[in-house]
């Protein structure tokens, strides 16, 4: 497959070389599954999106550099971003994708991109064997949503100061984890960080899927349904949170850092 457009876009920040780096690939045809892993493992990025026309909608799918993943925020985000770009969708028109985690819609609103995702709330549970000890926290509260495994600490500085075992925590069968807290930051309600190293991520920059869990959560704690959200990576990220029932909406900006063509 030759010819394809191809971008990288930053995704969850209103400036370059921050927030969240996909790529994305707009395709004309129906790709191979281990095509779009190749590609996704030639980028090296936390998510590559691929995306081709289907009817009046989309295909979305996204790949890690080692896996494909049932949900991803940043590179729907990104993907919503280059299509209005592009003028494949007109500006203002909302954009429908079809994926493995069902139809989800994207709409400008504004600067902002929002994202109806499904809500993924925690159901306390257990840790599993060597989370907590990988992670080096004191938890107090460890859950899990529909993909990943979730840890609210009482401290921002214990979420700022992270420092996982990788090697320790790939061992622990999960696609990744978010460990939460509270801002003291008057701008943000929550912080979090997002690692999957199982899933070829040691630390992911901004997680928009992990905000579906992260939503509900500060939701009910903070009572109140819309929040706004900093992933303390290294490059960081805004991401403003709407909880509305059984669906997050995941709002967020976008810019295009460079395009071009697969040879």
């Amino acid at each position: 497959m030759t010819g394809i457009r191809c971008f990288q876009i930053d995704a969850f920040t209103d400036r370059p070389f921050a927030g969240n780096p996909a790529a994305v690939c707009l395709l004309e045809a129906e790709p191979d599954a281990c095509w779009m892993q190749d590609v996704a493992s030639e980028m090296n990025l936390s998510e590559t999106a691929f995306v081709r026309p289907l009817d009046e909608d989309f295909e979305l799918r996204w790949f890690t550099p080692a896996i494909e993943v049932e949900l991803c925020g940043h590179a729907t985000l990104a993907a919503a971003h280059a299509l209005w770009r592009t003028g494949t969708v007109t500006a203002g028109e909302p954009i429908r994708f079809h994926t493995k985690s069902g139809i989800l819609t994207c709409t400008q609103n504004g600067a902002m991109i929002e994202l109806d995702f499904p809500a993924t709330p925690a159901q306390e549970m257990d840790p599993p064997a060597g989370l907590i000890e990988s992670l080096g926290v004191t938890p107090a509260f460890v859950g899990r949503s529909v993909y990943d495994r979730f840890v609210f600490v009482e401290s921002e500085h214990a979420v700022r100061s992270l420092k996982p075992d990788f090697a320790k925590l790939r061992a622990v069968p999960m696609r990744g984890v978010m460990v939460t807290s509270a801002s003291t930051d008057s701008r943000f309600d929550f912080v979090s960080r997002y690692f999957a190293p199982g899933a070829g991520i040691d630390e992911d920059p901004v997680t928009g899927s992990a905000h579906c869990c992260l939503g509900p959560f500060w939701s009910e704690r903070l009572g109140k349904s819309e929040l706004t959200a900093f992933q303390a990576s290294a490059r960081g990220g805004v991401v403003h949170v709407r909880v509305n029932g059984d669906r997050v909406i995941l709002g967020g900006q976008a810019v295009t850092i460079w395009q071009g063509e697969l040879a």
